[in-house]
């Protein structure tokens, strides 16, 4: 039977694929590893350049407050005066980033200003005000308590002093907090960032993606004091992942924000590092199926071709031969050439096997008949003793020996005249059997009718010789008892019921001895024919009013398989 070369994890095939796959495994395993070490120093540039960036956001934000402080302590002493508001117009018109610089006295109220200024009636009471009265020399606050810009602005005030009268008011300069973020356009900053402005409560003061700026995480500002920067991951508003840092911008009361995209499983920042574990993957993958078509190909092809060469040899077709296998390669060739010798050898060996076959038949044919021959030639011998002899009793000894005789020289016929010098046609032989007896003795007394009642069976000698020698006693006793001078009908029949033969010979004659109590060398001799075929016999009255003698075995061939059933005690003892 051919199986599909599919069928089991021994196939050449899944053999070689796990060989390769064993010989790249370590390759694959180094490429996921360096893969994963990629990855996460890609992910902690990432981590590190915004970090990078948001301080030096906010280093950039403290350098121009102290250059806030160097410039308003060099506006002072020329803060009032003539021309006072033009000079500080000129400056925030020079230097961006500046809203206002506003002058005011020591009451608060306002001196001069490049531009307008809020009415504040009690600014000298502001808290910063008083920081300046009371010896500050810089403050900076976003909370002036007056809206001295349309944006967003932090205030850097300079005490002024006189040295006539001590603290003179103070020179102010209005920031814009967006001066103070980081420029989109820096090239340090990772791609598609957005910049955010928060205070110490974590609310936004401006931002360029409100969408990007999710709400700030517990403890944000105090790592963030603490470390100078603090890096953390979230979704925006929009559901994506996006990596944030922040850092200190003014003390502890601003704060930038700074939000790039997070890497996406296709992002280039994962890309790089995926390559690394993709080409070896994609490696093994083209391996593996490269040597399993190979394998298809070059191996397994053709020993199923081979295969199927042999089943066609198991089946007896050995004339057969391999050509398409000289297509194939050496090994295959040579296999091929291997499977056809072989086949010329069996050819060879089953011609011997049957000449030497057909000799042994011819041989045992003509012992068989030459068997035959030597009981017919001791038949005849004793036919011419029979005729020799005057006493009766002699002569039906005589008789009853030659027809024994004839019987077994009748069985050695069957066998050397048969298809089969094993078995023999059990129907042919009763009849044949039966119409010689019966001939035999018509020509010394009535005519006796014949009826066969024969099942098909084909039986060994081994169990015919017994069986035929109880058939010639059984009617050569219905001879002499029930058919002396009158004739009458002899039946036989034979039937097979499943793993138990029966024979019966019935005749329809009158005897005057009783048939359950009769002995004599005729029933002595069917008994034992009867236990060497493992059977058993019984004589009975039948309905003709004749004897019936009855054979009941087990059947050739079935006896071995079916446990014959237990025999009674009156039939094992007849």
């Amino acid at each position: 039977m051919i199986t599909s070369p599919w069928g089991s994890l021994s196939t050449i095939r899944v053999r070689l694929a796990a060989a390769l796959a064993a010989a790249l495994l370590p390759v694959l395993i180094l490429g996921a590893i360096q893969s994963s070490m990629a990855f996460h120093r890609e992910g902690e540039i990432v981590r590190q350049n915004l970090a990078a960036s948001a301080e030096r956001s906010a280093a950039t934000a403290r350098a121009r407050m102290e250059a806030a402080d160097i410039l308003l302590e060099t506006l002072t002493p020329a803060s009032v005066g003539f021309q006072c508001a033009q000079r500080l117009a000129e400056v925030t018109r020079r230097i961006p980033g500046y809203s206002n610089l506003i002058r005011f006295d020591r009451r608060g109220r306002v001196a001069c200003a490049a531009h307008d200024v809020p009415i504040d009636m009690v600014r000298g009471e502001r808290p910063w005000f008083q920081q300046l009265q009371t010896g500050d020399n810089l403050v900076v606050t976003r909370d002036p308590g007056a809206l001295y810009a349309k944006e967003p602005v932090l205030l850097a005030a300079v005490r002024a002093t006189d040295p006539r009268v001590g603290f003179d008011g103070a020179l102010v300069a209005v920031i814009s907090l967006q001066s103070l973020a980081p420029r989109l356009a820096d090239r340090s900053l990772p791609d598609e960032a957005e910049v955010a402005l928060a205070d110490k409560q974590g609310r936004y003061m401006n931002f360029t993606d409100g969408q990007a700026f999710p709400d700030l995480p517990p403890a944000w500002r105090a790592k963030a004091n603490a470390k100078g920067s603090v890096v953390w991951y979230a979704k925006d508003r929009r559901g994506d992942r996006r990596v944030y840092s922040a850092a200190p911008l003014v003390g502890d009361d601003l704060y930038v924000i700074l939000s790039a995209k997070s890497q996406g499983l296709f992002s280039w920042a994962r890309l790089n590092p995926l390559t690394g574990l993709l080409l070896p993957v994609l490696s093994f993958v083209l391996a593996l199926l490269a040597v399993l078509v190979v394998t298809d190909r070059v191996v397994i092809r053709w020993i199923a071709y081979l295969q199927r060469i042999a089943a066609l040899y198991a089946r007896g077709r050995l004339t057969v031969r391999p050509i398409q296998a000289e297509q194939a390669p050496p090994e295959i060739r040579d296999l091929a050439e291997t499977l056809e010798q072989m086949a010329d050898a069996i050819v060879g060996r089953d011609a011997t096997l049957r000449d030497n076959l057909a000799q042994k038949d011819a041989l045992m044919r003509e012992i068989h008949h030459r068997v035959k021959n030597n009981l017919q030639v001791i038949s005849s011998l004793l036919n011419m003793q029979q005729r020799a002899l005057t006493d009766p009793a002699a002569r039906a000894a005589m008789s009853d020996t030659r027809q024994r005789i004839t019987a077994l020289a009748l069985i050695y016929r069957a066998l050397y005249q048969g298809p089969d010098l094993k078995k023999v046609d059990l129907r042919p032989f009763l009849e044949e059997l039966t119409a010689q007896l019966v001939a035999a003795d018509a020509l010394h007394g009535a005519p006796v009718k014949t009826e066969m009642h024969v099942d098909a069976l084909v039986i060994d000698p081994d169990r015919l010789a017994p069986l035929a020698l109880f058939a010639v006693e059984a009617i050569t006793n219905a001879q002499k008892h029930a058919f002396a001078g009158r004739g009458g009908t002899l039946i036989v029949t034979f039937k097979v019921r499943g793993d138990e033969a029966e024979l019966d010979i019935s005749d329809d004659g009158t005897s005057t001895h009783d048939v359950a109590t009769a002995s004599g060398v005729g029933r002595t001799l069917m008994t034992a024919f009867a236990r060497q075929l493992r059977g058993r016999t019984e004589l009975v009255r039948n309905e003709a009013g004749g004897v019936t003698v009855r054979l009941m075995f087990p059947t050739p061939g079935v006896e071995n398989t079916v446990k014959p059933e237990p025999q009674s005690g009156n039939q094992a003892a007849a």
